[in-house]
């Protein structure tokens, strides 16, 4: 095979050669059927990636193809760590396999769900500021092999990561192997970005980030040069989904947010520089800065959050965003183009960091978050469930909305009240699974209302839930239960009819719905609908908002 003479040469390929190949890189080039024959059977996987931002995207396809080729495929087993869910190239290809045996841990492909779901493979979903910790104290399987995207490697043994931080730089310290796909899709104007820095473990030394710009470690990774056994050469973009513009609903619930911001902003409780924001992925998060690009009584913004999307743009493109740290760019292939050809200017405005950092307790805190969630469904308590359908069927995980949080100064979270058209209520008697309880739960909303919890008892947060966030149709039922269960209960601090406190989750998994008269009251929805007005916020703050839910989280729930 003959290579052209801007081409290298590597089994039986031909690569690219720009400026980045240095000697050692030169030195250490395979291709992804060679690495893919380096590792053992029984492997245990650290990769980059972090939802899905810059996992390793052609050494997982050719290990598969490794394992279907052999004469004894049952005696492959694979452990997958990564920083949170990655694309097809790296969760789809080992899950078709069947040989993959443990994910840590947040996902989102749906062929690991299935599996997950099946009882087929075991996941653990944790909070993601202590899955480094576990890892590094051996709690977990000791990682045999990293395989982290890169854009760039150096002979002393600095490697610049590419479009996320994650959990790179935890496997990059403890894999004896690490292998690198060296992405030629980024720039190395790439480098730089990150800032790369671990707490010790026992020390308890402070992380001395007192703002989201501050800086306290490296633009790269350092490893033993001799760990890194081998590089090959990569030319592909994420395969993130596309970018959606939010809907109509999506932006009147973020009309309200922001009406509730300047409301807290009103009483002294949010200064008037406001106080930085993390979001969760998904329509309202888009529409929130979308509605901040737009309102003139949003100067300057700050984020500090675990993943930026193309909405960041509206920000740029209004001249209000200061400053965001993150942990991944997860970009459309649109945004990932303009993010590459705008980076000269973009570089000044982000900060990459370690996901131990991004959604650390301690830095949480010290910045001061308005954090805003979504919730698969609260009950009248205010306790969320973000992760089970019908407690028992996982959708992604918990991933760090539990670290923002129960660290957040002003927490918010948001779902519509009903769902599958009105056969599932978001607000239930008691939730089928806890992942948020009561205590860390400030604000909910839906499209009905909002709910401020802070400074209210278990009785009177179940007042304001029932009365202002949940939907029509179910808001008697709730009101029912709630007279019934103090009428039943041991104590009334928190009455439960313990006999009917799961009964909507039973209805709903023998009829296919909440209500007991679902088909009577098909038509309250379409009028609530259309008759959902805004209220002006009051000392309690609630007010009115509108949301649909998201494409993801409907394909979900439709998968009941």
């Amino acid at each position: 095979m003959f290579c052209r003479s801007n081409l290298i040469k590597i089994s039986q390929r031909c690569y690219s050669s720009d400026s980045r190949l240095n000697e050692f890189i030169k030195s250490k080039l395979m291709s992804a059927e060679d690495i893919a024959e380096k590792f053992p059977e029984k492997l245990t996987l650290g990769a980059s990636g972090f939802t899905p931002a810059g996992y390793p995207k052609v050494v997982p396809g050719a290990f598969v193809r490794r394992i279907k080729n052999s004469k004894n495929p049952e005696n492959f087993s694979i452990n997958l760590y990564t920083g949170a869910s990655t694309g097809d190239e790296l969760d789809g290809v080992l899950a078709r396999t069947g040989r993959l045996k443990l994910r840590v841990s947040y996902q989102s492909h749906s062929d690991l769900r299935g599996l997950i779901n099946k009882g087929k493979l075991n996941y653990i979903d944790m909070h993601l500021s202590h899955v480094s910790k576990y890892i590094r104290e051996g709690i977990f399987p000791s990682i045999d092999v990293a395989l982290i995207e890169a854009c760039d490697v150096t002979a002393d043994g600095r490697i610049y990561l590419t479009n996320s931080s994650g959990m790179s730089v935890t496997y990059l310290a403890l894999a004896n192997d690490i292998y690198i796909e060296l992405n030629e899709i980024h720039p190395l104007e790439m480098k730089g970005l990150h800032d790369i820095y671990l707490p010790e473990t026992h020390t308890r030394r402070p992380i001395n980030i007192d703002y989201v710009d501050d800086r306290i470690g490296t633009p790269y990774v350092r490893v033993n040069p001799e760990k890194i056994k081998g590089i090959v050469l990569t030319n592909e973009y994420d395969s993130s989904p596309g970018f959606k513009k939010p809907d109509e609903a999506s932006f009147k619930i973020a009309n309200h947010i922001l009406e509730f911001i300047l409301h807290e902003i009103k009483h002294d409780r949010i200064p008037k520089t406001l106080l930085p924001f993390q979001s969760d992925v998904g329509n309202v998060a888009n529409a929130v800065l979308a509605c901040i690009a737009g309102d003139n009584r949003f100067k300057s913004i700050e984020m500090h959050t675990e993943v930026i999307q193309d909405s960041i743009f509206d920000l740029i493109d209004s001249d209000k965003l200061r400053f965001a740290s993150t942990t991944a760019l997860t970009f459309s292939p649109e945004g990932q183009k303009r993010f590459h050809k705008e980076l000269h200017d973009f570089k000044s405005k982000f900060i990459l960091r370690p996901m131990e950092i991004s959604n650390n307790p301690e830095v949480i805190r010290q910045i001061g978050l308005i954090t805003m969630n979504t919730a698969l469904e609260a009950d009248i308590y205010g306790n969320v469930n973000s992760t089970h359908v019908l407690g028992s069927s996982m959708m992604n995980g918990i991933g760090g909305s539990g670290d923002f949080t129960r660290n957040a100064y002003s927490s918010i979270f948001m779902t519509p009240s009903i769902a599958k058209g009105g056969k599932f209520s978001a607000f239930v008697p008691m939730v089928s699974h806890v992942d948020h309880n009561e205590h860390s739960v400030q604000i909910i909303i839906s499209e009905q209302g909002l709910a401020n919890l802070r400074a209210q008892s278990p009785k009177q947060g179940a007042k304001l839930i029932i009365e202002k966030c949940a939907h029509p149709m179910y808001r008697d039922l709730l009101r029912d239960y709630f007279k019934q269960a103090q009428r039943a209960s041991f104590g009334q601090h928190t009455p439960h009819d313990l006999k009917q406190a799961l009964s909507w989750h039973v209805r709903l998994q023998e009829t296919g719905s909440m209500h007991p008269d679902y088909q009577k009251l098909e038509n309250i929805i379409e009028e609530s609908q259309r008759n959902i007005v805004k209220r002006s916020p009051i000392d309690s703050g609630i007010m009115s908002n509108g949301r649909l839910l998201d494409s993801v989280q409907t394909a979900l729930i439709l998968d009941i």
